[in-house]
């Protein structure tokens, strides 16, 4: 039985498991942290309860079902409309979003001034909400409601390709060969980048692979995944940690 879980749709790929699992044994912590594939997004609080877990990590697409549906919501998680991080406070379970902090730190190196987010689930929010004045590119326009204070494209719409940083926050490319938006489009937008980034992580994505023949800098959501895990487990334990230290602890177990 695990005292903790991350909820996804595949969560298979998950490298969470691994990185506080390794937390937990280097500090002799007597806890486990597992997956649950989760099918249904709208039974996820129902789930963590009957799971009994103290804490757990959300990941797509499951974002802003958690926000919807947890007993109260916390921080920047307000604001941004998805929780990717669980917490049981008594019967209440309480919603977090540590994905926007996280990115942040990711970036932190790089000089950019116009961004373009391509996607609007649970992570376009969150980053939208830390990174200020930032473009959204979406395949359909349903979705961009949410943005009504960021300018906002579709792929038949867009008509602005001068941007430093490209950020995918789709699911394309996890488990296939897809790209976020048309091919045509990327072309145009990686001409004029510096950076792109790809918040899926443990593999080079079709997304990743061609930014790289435009001579982009580039990053897989490896820090991201990092350094939102370290601000997650301060909230499982409760307490404030050396963040340093934690994430070189995660970093270390992942590039093995």
């Amino acid at each position: 039985m695990s005292d903790f879980v991350i909820f996804g749709n595949p969560v298979s790929h998950s490298k969470s498991p691994l990185m506080h699992n390794y937390f937990f044994k280097k500090f002799n912590l007597p806890y486990c942290y597992g997956r649950y594939e989760l099918k249904d997004s709208q039974k996820i609080i129902e789930k963590f309860k009957s799971l009994n877990v103290k804490g757990a990590n959300v990941t797509i697409p499951h974002k802003e079902a958690a926000f919807k549906l947890a007993d109260e919501v916390r921080g920047i998680a307000k604001k941004i409309g998805a929780v990717n991080t669980l917490v049981r406070e008594g019967d209440k379970v309480i919603g977090y979003n540590t994905d926007a902090p996280g990115f942040l730190e990711a970036i932190k190196d790089w000089k950019w001034e116009r961004a373009l987010i391509i996607g609007a689930g649970g992570t376009a929010k969150a980053l939208s909400f830390v990174l200020g004045d930032v473009f959204i590119l979406n395949r359909s326009k349903e979705r961009l409601k949410f943005f009504k204070d960021k300018k906002t494209f579709t792929w038949d719409s867009i008509d602005d390709f001068d941007y430093d940083l490209i950020i995918n926050t789709t699911s394309a490319g996890l488990n296939d060969n897809s790209l976020p938006a048309r091919r045509e489009i990327l072309e145009k937008l990686f001409k004029n980048a510096k950076y792109a980034i790809d918040v899926i992580y443990g593999k080079e994505t079709p997304f990743l692979k061609m930014a790289k023949e435009f001579n982009l800098k580039t990053k897989n959501g490896l820090d991201m995944l990092v350094y939102q895990g370290v601000l997650a487990m301060e909230l499982f334990l409760g307490k404030r940690l050396n963040r340093e230290e934690v994430a070189k602890i995660y970093f270390d177990i992942l590039r093995g």
